[in-house]
């Protein structure tokens, strides 16, 4: 089994949580932590920006990720959203058997 995490940046709590659902039902991800607000520091045309954000991290299998990773930029209200991937190198079995169910099993 090959798990992935997505981390996503999203400009509010409303849209993690809208994006996080449409991609939870179209089974492209098994599941959305969405996490306490972030304060973003970084360049943005040229001028340092100052910005509250909230992260996510997302769990879905690796034959989903592009997908997944291309679905959220395609919802996102960002011109350059964040999203990364990562691989999972330690999870339990059953976690593992879930996300894969969920979005590779069960379709």
């Amino acid at each position: 089994m090959s798990i992935l995490s997505v981390y996503a940046v999203f400009a509010n709590a409303d849209e993690a949580e809208r994006i996080g659902r449409r991609v939870i039902e179209e089974r492209l991800a098994a599941c959305i932590n969405i996490l306490a607000p972030v304060r973003s520091i970084y360049r943005w045309n040229g001028r340092i920006e100052t910005a509250d954000e909230v992260a996510a991290i997302l769990k879905t299998h690796h034959w989903r990720t592009d997908a997944l990773i291309e679905r959220i930029a395609d919802l996102h209200s960002y011109d350059v959203p964040c999203i990364v991937a990562w691989p999972i190198e330690k999870i339990v079995g059953s976690y593992a058997n879930w996300v894969e169910d969920t979005v590779i099993r069960d379709r």
